[in-house]
């Protein structure tokens, strides 16, 4: 199994690079054009994955995994949230139902 602590030396990255000219980062830049920008390319990623799905190139689907993902650690640092807040949200939901699990939510 690979070491997901990849997921926290990124974060790191992104969170450096926040600081950093949007003329020289990329995710500095991202996070300087907004929220919306952030979010419209989640939905670019989202949807290339879909079609590299659809096209049955697992190597592709894992590039464009890896695009989505990054991106969504860059929403994450956007909200000022952690890596480790979403892992402990998929650590509190581990072993239950995701039928159960989503119907919590309707009544909490």
């Amino acid at each position: 199994m690979i070491d997901a602590t990849i997921f926290h030396r990124l974060a790191e990255t992104i969170e450096t690079r926040k600081q950093a000219d949007p003329a020289s980062s990329y995710v500095a830049k991202l996070l300087h054009e907004g929220q919306d920008k952030i979010l419209r390319k989640i939905a670019e990623e989202s949807a290339e994955t879909l079609l590299a799905s659809k096209d049955g190139d697992a190597q592709h689907v894992i590039r464009e995994i890896a695009d989505l993902w990054f991106h969504c650690l860059v929403l994450l640092a956007h909200h000022e949230v952690s890596p480790d807040d979403v892992l402990k949200e998929l650590q509190k939901r581990e072993g239950i139902s995701g039928i159960d699990e989503k119907a919590s939510r309707k009544i909490g």
